[in-house]
Order: structure tokens, then sequence, then C-alpha cells
């Protein structure tokens, strides 16, 4: 009987340990692994400039769809259309749900497609080439995939809904930005709360510099107060920069208006922004930890309510 208590005993701990960690929250979020997450990012382009309707386009969708259900049964692609001078293009948004159903979520989003034409290019050719966009949306991405791995592993107290939103970058005008934002936005019901909800676009940059957004800090200041505490506790006071400096219309906008504060985190301060320069090499694996450390923090300081 002794023999017996002593494996028992041990197995018991070990449950109890790991529904906790699943109940309350952490002081100390698991590590993020920023070399994977680069690595995420690369393989997003690996498949070349990512416009919707193109191959590497479709491939690329597969590919996330694949890289989240590694970590949750819960992931799904959201279907949609959007038709321009009489085409149609079909586009997704990848959903991926982590934790218990029914209790309101933190909502983590970024844009997986890239801009089909590099309007900031100074040469007219180029402005009607599309940009590779590693900055410009796999940056995002790469970071919440590898967030993702984290909450499979180490699950958080709050549930987590993860949206990578397609046609963010279509264009050329706004009319035709933000469209799976604005789809996703008017599918929200009542049974889709969300506490709140951060949004990460181009945070890979290697000279980092995130400074509040006045969209964000006047519709969701509370959200912000919550990334830019989390960044001065982890030591990343010196990349996010406590001040408003920009007002910016992004893939947050459209979850403001439905009711979903939302914070957007971005460093609009990207000399490559919509050129074809926005290159594998000008994003930095240190960024990527910087940023998504700090997420990390956030989601996992947080109780259920």
């Amino acid at each position: 009987m002794a023999r017996l208590r002593s494996v028992i005993l041990p197995v018991l701990l070990c449950a109890v340990s790991l529904l906790l960690e699943g109940c309350f929250a952490q002081a100390n979020p698991p590590d993020f692994d920023s070399a994977r997450a680069f690595d995420l990012l690369r393989k997003q382009c690996d498949f070349g400039p990512r416009p919707p309707g193109t191959p590497a386009h479709e491939k690329c969708r597969d590919y996330l769809l694949a890289e989240l259900s590694k970590y949750t049964a819960s992931a799904e692609l959201q279907n949609f259309e959007h038709v321009r001078s009489g085409k149609t293009y079909p586009m997704s948004n990848i959903i991926a749900r982590f934790g218990k159903a029914g209790t309101p979520a933190i909502l983590l989003c970024a844009h997986w497609d890239t801009r089909p034409t590099a309007d900031q290019e100074l040469e007219p050719a180029d402005q009607r080439k599309p940009i590779l966009g590693a900055n410009d949306g796999a940056s995002g991405v790469a970071v919440l995939l590898e967030l993702a791995r984290m909450f499979h592993e180490h699950p958080p107290a709050v549930p987590v809904t993860i949206v990578l939103f397609d046609g963010e970058d279509f264009g050329p005008k706004e009319g035709d930005m933000f469209l799976g934002a604005k789809f996703f936005a008017s599918k929200l019901s009542e049974k889709s709360r969300y506490k709140y909800g951060i949004l990460l676009d181009m945070v890979g940059d290697k000279d980092l510099e995130i400074y509040r957004e006045s969209n964000s800090q006047g519709a969701a200041g509370f959200v912000v107060d919550k990334i830019w505490t989390a960044a001065r506790k982890l030591g990343h006071a010196s990349e996010f920069k406590d001040q408003v400096k920009y007002g910016i219309s992004d893939d947050h906008i459209p979850l403001i208006q439905a009711g979903v504060p939302c914070a957007d985190v971005i460093d609009f301060d990207y000399p490559y922004w919509h050129t074809l320069s926005d290159t594998v090499d000008k994003c930095s694996p240190k960024s990527l930890q910087t940023v998504g450390e700090t997420i990390a923090k956030v989601v996992y300081s947080e109780k259920l309510d």
C-alpha cells in the first residue's frame, strides 16, 4: 500500500497542478520562442506575395490552418467573397479557439494577406507589383502562431480566440480594405462575446518602436494600459513608447464599431511599408520576442471571471 500511495500521490499532484494552471492567472507565463516565431514568419514569405486570388494565397491559407490545427480542435475557416471590378475574390478568415466555450474570451488577431500593390514605391511600374509582406502581415501572424503553441501546452485561465484576417490590405482604397475584420464583426453575436481584443500589425521591424494608437486609446484605453503595463514590467519600455503618436485605420476599427474594445499594436514608423523592400531581412526575432512575450504577459495575467 505504501508503494501504491507513493505512485498515486505524485500523479494526483501533477493533475491538480495542471488543473490550477488553467484556472488562475499566472505570474510567470511560459517562454516565447522567438526563433520558432521567426521561422514561422519566414515560412509564410516562402510562399511569395499572398494577395487574394493567387495560388500563393491559397497555399498559405492551408498552411496556417494546418499550423493552428496542431494546437486546437477548434480551428476553422470563415469563408467569404469580395467583388471588385466585376471579379469575385474568395477570402478566408482563419479562426482558432482555446479554452472553455461560453465564457467571454480574449480576441487576438492579425492579418495574413499581403498587399497586391506596392503603392509606396517611387516608380510607377513597381507600384503595380505585389509586396512580400514580411512585416506587414507575416510578423503578426508569426507571433500568434507561437502563442497558439503556448496556449496549447500551458492553457491560460481565460479562453482565447485567435483570428487571422484576410483582405486587410487588398485595397488600393480603404473601401476595399479591412474586409475580413468587417465580415468577422458582422457575424458577432451575444454568444460570441469578447472581454477585449488585441490586434498585431507590423510588429517585426528590427528598429521596433510602438506608440499608443489614438483610436485604441479612445475606445479601448484599458486594453492599451494592460499592454503597456506588461511591456514595462518586462523591461520593454524602450520599444513600447508611452505616448500617442498616430491615429490609424486598421482591422481594430470594425471590431470597435461592433462593440469589442480592441487595441492596435503597430509600429507605423516602418520605412518599407507597402514597398517591395518589406522582406525577411528587415525583420528581427528580437522584435517578435518583445511583442510576443508582452502579449503573453497580458493574457496569462487575466483571471477567470
